[in-house]
């Protein structure tokens, strides 16, 4: 450690943070950065909103992280109050007792209100994940600017549009890159997870998100497209649910739509369950990204009320949704979205896939380079580095 990192550490050694993440995502990255940022201040205290391995970490959760993750445009409006309410609270809380920094992870439109009015109160605030104003309502950028101090950027393209606006930045990777190592062993997963394949079987992973209302539009559509992958081969499902909550939901819809098909239901461990399969059914999200540096094959689908589809559809100004395509800069992986994600068409991709894998590993590896950046490190050392400057 370098002088003025020592002096740093003398410092803040009683180092407050405050820090907020609104769904798992934002929880698997705020535990990590939590990580980093102990390992250079061991007194440090994080308090905000927050999720379980992040409060392994040792934050205290205002409410429970799940209050925050709420799915669409349309959606989010039956739970406005609630979620006004608990910003309210919060931004109370940080302002008559004021942290040292407060880190908003994801969850644009609840944190950087939140930051917004934290900055105005001179706290030094930095956001960890850029919402996608180089995909749609770019002008946010101009509110993003004078809401926080310092964003810290998962991809190299969003980190080049905030430089573009004078905004500053940090491309720090992402922690996944660092945490997954360039080969898996399936076999060793399956191991690990006590899972059972026969050697005429094919395992595949379903994983129809984390949040309730994704779980109740797509899991009963996986399991109808699982369905017709049974009927024409020999195929184990494994489905990962985030939580007992989740889990229960699942196995409801399991027990009323599919009892017939062969599914293991697991708690939690999905990098495990992804590890073991041969290909993947999955929602768009974070859960791509892993599942690409994994080197899986997968078929990406989402739904979302008519309602919501319009209107984003209307606003995105990018040709694809899901990561490992954005990275790619072209289709890796069949994206099938909104009225196109039908059984039919989602257990044809998802057979088509098994074929795959080997087409895709090189494009994979390219990715995941490109991504292992030490993203905690580095992006520990640019948050801290505010304090610093203050």
């Amino acid at each position: 450690m370098d002088k003025d990192s020592s002096t740093l550490k003398k410092d803040i050694r009683t180092l407050r943070i405050g820090i907020v993440a609104g769904e798992a995502s934002g929880d698997i990255l705020g535990a990590s950065l939590m990580e980093s940022i102990k390992q250079r201040c061991p007194g440090v205290v994080f308090e905000g909103i927050a999720g379980p391995l992040m409060i392994e970490q040792g934050a205290s959760s205002l409410v429970p992280m799940e209050r925050l993750s709420v799915m669409g445009l349309v959606e989010v409006l039956g739970r406005i109050r609630e979620l006004l309410k608990i910003r309210r609270r919060l931004v109370k809380r940080m302002l008559n007792d004021p942290p040292d920094l407060f880190i908003g992870i994801d969850a644009p439109d609840f944190t950087l209100p939140v930051e917004r009015k934290l900055k105005e109160a001179g706290i030094p605030t930095a956001h960890y994940v850029s919402p996608s104003v180089w995909a749609w309502r770019q002008k946010r950028i101009f509110k993003i600017a004078k809401s926080i101090d310092h964003m810290l950027c998962l991809l190299p393209f969003e980190a080049e549009f905030y430089r573009k606006h004078k905004v500053p930045v940090s491309f720090v990777g992402h922690p996944l890159a660092d945490q997954i190592p360039m080969y898996t062993n399936a076999e060793m997963a399956r191991k690990t997870l006590g899972i059972k394949v026969a050697p005429d079987q094919k395992l595949v992973a379903i994983l129809p998100g984390s949040r309730q209302g994704e779980v109740k539009i797509l899991a009963p559509l996986f399991l109808q497209a699982a369905k017709l992958c049974a009927a024409k081969g020999n195929f184990k499902f494994v489905i990962p649910c985030i939580n007992e909550a989740r889990y229960k939901q699942v196995e409801m819809l399991r027990a009323e739509l599919a009892p017939e098909l062969d599914i293991e239901l697991v708690d939690g461990h999905s990098r495990e369950v992804m590890a073991s399969a041969d290909s993947i059914l999955i929602a768009s999200g974070t859960a791509t990204l892993e599942a690409t540096l994994l080197k899986k094959p997968m078929v990406v689908a989402y739904r979302v009320s008519p309602l919501t589809y319009a209107i984003a559809a209307r606003l995105v100004k990018i040709p694809y949704l899901s990561l490992p395509n954005l990275l790619a800069g072209k289709e890796l992986v069949p994206e099938i979205i909104q009225n196109d994600a039908t059984p039919e068409r989602l257990s044809e991709a998802l057979l088509d896939s098994l074929s795959r894998g080997n087409e895709l590993l090189e494009e994979y590896q390219k990715i995941h380079r490109m991504l292992a950046r030490n993203a905690s490190d580095t992006a520990a050392d640019a948050v801290l580095a505010l304090i610093k400057k203050e």
